[in-house]
This record gives structure tokens, C-alpha cells and sequence, in this order.
């Protein structure tokens, strides 16, 4: 079952990265959409003039200063936005070259048209989504709801597991996004009728971060999120699950394949989680480590991906595109050497996450060390839940990894 399933694994992962889109269609719309750059009256050029030693470029009708910016940067970027509120224009900061900085003046404001959520459209997704992961779950017991209707709780462990981790995934987005002043639209789930039940959800962001913090917290808080409901669901679901010895006919997840799900499996089954031993999955189990896969496929440091974000306000835009670039080639590499099932995940990477997010407004301030530490802590989480148990210490916990 759990091979059968893999091909509809990567398409649920793949459509999660499709909230993060909405940022860059709009920034690429801003810079397109003007060929004539701003004019701006002489008391606000000469208001941002005091406040950086510039050097004026127009590129495709965008004002470009490099520079340096006297005194500190947030407070003094935040006095020339506050120089051109009344200007159609939005400020940047980002970074510039020598470790000088960029301020661009890009005409107009950078947020689609505000719009009254459409809560009725949302809410019958997700009723429609609630219906057919109810229906996958049912049928990956051996129950057709179609035929026996009225054994729906049969699938309810799965369905209600599984939105709940994709809902705090999403909702970790929308509130951390609302609290910073970002207007993004409620979850949209998407249903279908066949295989996992749905393709995920995803918010759509519609108006520009303020800062590299603000990008941060929005881009951590999904998987955090997330995680506090995927744990929970694996740990109840695995006291539930079939532990097949090793050597014994049947299909399952290897219990050494990741780290952090060894490590549940030792907690939550004891001593029946050695060597070799495989895990055919309850439907709840099998929602949590679904949550941890997409939890570790959001956290890539790839372009759009939560991964990507957290990279970008960790080490700047230059790095996180240099890293980018590096883990997206990494995964080709791995599809063509390693595993081939990854070639289909990593084109859907490169058309839909790209190697580049979109600028915060001020992209240059940097997060501050409780935010870097908590990055640090979500990169960690990737590689335990990506990585398999390490061969110096498999016997010890006495876990078998398949790759060694």
C-alpha cells in the first residue's frame, strides 16, 4: 500500500508549495507592469538623499538608489517609507553590492486589491475535503463507503488527523501572517476523490512582507505548527499499528528509515521496535508521518518552499540563493544516482518553487539570534525526520536503517 501511495505523497507535497506563489506573481507585476519610473517631487527625493549617500539608476522604470544608509538600518529605512507614505510608490531596502545597501522606489503599492474572504467557498472545501479523506480512509481499511456508507467512522482516525495537521499548517501561516499587518486569504483545501483524499491546502499572501522578521515567523510557524499535531497523531497512532518482524512477508514503513520516527517508534512501542522490523501503519499513524513528510518536504531550503523562507531571513537573499540553487542540484543529483522516485518531485520543485522567494521591504535587518536559533532548529528537524538512523548508532538503539 504504502508504495502504491507514493506517486500521490509527492503530488500532495507539491501542491502545498502553491501558497507562497502569490507574493512573486505580485512583485513580478509591480516591476512589468511600469516602463516610465516614478516622479517624485524634489522635498522627497531630497528627504531620502539625507538619509543615504546614493547613487541614482533607473532600471525598467524602477528608482534605484545604492548606498550607504546613515545610522542604524530599520530606524533609518523606516523613516524614508515613512518620507513617501504619501507617494504611490513602495520603498525597499535590500541588499546591495560591498556590503553597501539598495533602496528601490517601485511605483505604486505591492498588494493585490483587497477582497472580503469568500468564508462560504472556504468552508465547502474543506466540508468537500473532509468527505473525501474520510472516503480514502474508509478504503484503505478495506471499507467502500460508496457500498457500506454507514461505516464512515472507519475512515475518520485518517481524515480527521490528517486535516488536522494540514489546518494548524495553514492557520500556523494565516495568524503569524495576520499578526505581522500581511493580508492572506483562509486555507484553501483542495478535495479529490481518489488515492490520499486531497492535494493538500495553501493560503495565497496578497500584499508585501515588512522585514526579513516578519518573513521569518510566517515561514516557520506553518511546519511548527504542523508538527504539534503530526507527533501526537504518530505516537496514539503507532500503539495501533501492525509490527511486522523482519524477514516476514508484507509491506510497511521501515522503522529506521528516519531518525525522528525511530525515535517515536522506540517510545511508543518499546521493545518491539528492533531490528529490521517494518510498521504497517493505522490509519492516524499513517496521517502523522504523512504530516512529517510534508513538514520535512516544506522545510528544503528551496526558492518558495517554508524552507526557502527561513534560509532567506537567516543568511540574506544572496546565500539563500546560492543554497537554493545548491539543494535543488542536490536532488536532481540524488534522483539520477539514488533514488529515481525523486526526479518527479524535483521537477516539480524546479517549475513551482524556483530557486528564488520574493523580497521583504526592508531585507536587510537581520532577525536577531532567538529567531536564528529557532531556524537552526527547524533545519535540525528536517534532517531528522529526511535522514535515516546513522550506522554508529542503529545497533545501539537497536534500529535497523535499510540504507546501510
Amino acid at each position: 500500500m504504502m508504495n502504491g501511495l507514493l506517486f500521490w505523497l509527492i503530488l500532495l507535497a507539491a501542491f502545498f508549495l502553491a501558497y507562497a506563489l502569490g507574493t512573486r506573481a505580485a512583485w513580478a507585476r509591480t516591476v512589468a507592469a511600469t516602463p516610465e519610473p516614478p516622479e517624485m517631487p524634489a522635498e522627497r527625493m531630497a528627504a531620502l538623499a539625507s538619509r543615504l549617500e546614493p547613487i541614482l539608476k533607473i532600471t525598467g522604470g524602477v528608482l534605484q538608489f545604492d548606498g550607504t544608509l546613515r545610522g542604524r538600518v530599520e530606524e533609518t529605512f523606516r523613516q524614508v517609507r515613512d518620507a513617501f507614505a504619501g507617494e504611490a510608490v513602495t520603498p525597499l531596502l535590500l541588499e546591495g553590492e560591498h556590503n553597501e545597501v539598495r533602496v528601490m522606489l517601485l511605483p505604486g503599492r505591492m498588494a493585490i486589491p483587497a477582497a472580503r474572504p469568500k468564508w462560504a467557498w472556504h468552508g465547502l472545501l474543506f466540508l468537500a475535503t473532509l468527505a473525501t479523506t474520510t472516503w480514502a480512509g474508509a478504503l484503505h481499511a478495506g471499507v467502500n463507503l460508496l457500498n457500506q456508507p454507514g461505516r464512515f467512522a472507519v475512515g475518520l482516525p485518517y481524515s480527521l488527523g490528517l486535516l488536522l495537521i494540514l489546518g494548524a499548517h495553514e492557520l500556523g501561516h494565516y495568524f503569524t501572517a495576520k499578526a505581522h499587518g500581511i493580508r492572506v486569504t483562509p486555507p484553501f483545501f483542495i478535495p479529490v476523490p481518489f488515492a490520499l483524499g486531497t492535494f493538500g491546502a495553501f493560503i495565497r499572501i496578497k500584499s508585501l512582507t515588512p522585514d526579513r522578521r516578519a518573513l521569518f515567523d510566517v515561514a516557520v510557524a506553518g511546519p511548527l505548527a504542523g508538527m504539534v499535531f503530526a507527533i501526537p497523531a504518530l505516537l496514539i497512532g503507532l500503539r495501533y499499528s501492525q509490527v511486522i518482524p523482519a524477514g516476514a512477508t508484507g509491506h510497511g514503513v521501515e522503522i529506521g528509515s528516519s531518525a525522528l520516527l525511530a525515535c517515536l517508534a522506540r517510545f511508543s512501542l518499546g521493545s518491539s521496535a528492533f531490528v529490521g522490523n517494518h510498521l504497517l501503519l493505522h490509519p492516524l499513524a499513517f496521517a502523522g508521518w504523512l504530516g512529517l513528510i510534508v513538514t520535512a518536504l516544506n522545510l528544503l531550503p528551496i526558492g518558495q518552499l517554508d524552507g526557502g523562507h527561513i534560509s532567506h531571513a537567516l543568511f540574506g537573499s544572496r546565500h539563500a540563493h546560492a543554497i537554493s540553487a545548491i539543494a535543488l542540484a542536490a536532488l536532481f543529483v540524488l534522483a539520477l544516482f539514488v533514488w529515481p522516485g525523486l526526479m518527479f518531485w524535483a521537477i516539480i520543485v524546479f517549475f513551482i518553487a524556483g530557486t528564488r522567494d520574493a523580497p521583504a521591504a526592508d531585507d536587510v535587518t537581520p532577525i536577531g539570534w532567538p529567531r536564528r536559533l529557532l531556524g537552526y532548529f527547524s533545519l535540525l528537524l528536517l534532517l531528522l525526520i529526511i535522514l535515516p538512523v546513522p550506522h554508529a548508532l542503529y545497533e545501539t538503539v537497536g534500529l535497523h536503517s535499510p540504507y546501510l
